[in-house]
């Protein structure tokens, strides 16, 4: 049987309140490979259960942290491009002066 859309909130929001409780003051932050300590980077962390933190470098104090299926998903959407970045126009599309 389907799970209801207010099933499905509710354990979204359970596995969020889960998530956000671990205590991940020891785990081990990876970043792209070539960064400088220095570097403005994205870091990760894995958690358990497939789990991800995510934070920067320069803001290391702000984690968001993602399930399985939702890493999964921003994963297998980027690979496919679906955030990839359209140049924007600068000053209304003009040439720099």
């Amino acid at each position: 049987m389907a799970e209801t859309a207010e099933e499905i909130k509710a354990r979204k929001e359970r596995e969020r309140d889960e998530l956000y409780a671990l205590d991940i003051s020891g785990v081990e932050w990876h970043c792209a490979p070539g960064t400088e300590e220095h570097e403005e980077r994205v870091e990760i962390a894995y958690l358990p259960e497939g789990a991800v933190a995510m934070r920067s470098s320069l803001d290391p104090d702000t984690v968001l942290r993602y399930t399985e299926a939702e890493w999964r998903a921003f994963v297998l959407g980027a690979r496919d491009g679906e955030f990839d970045l359209e140049p924007a126009p600068r000053n209304g599309g003009l040439a720099p002066e």
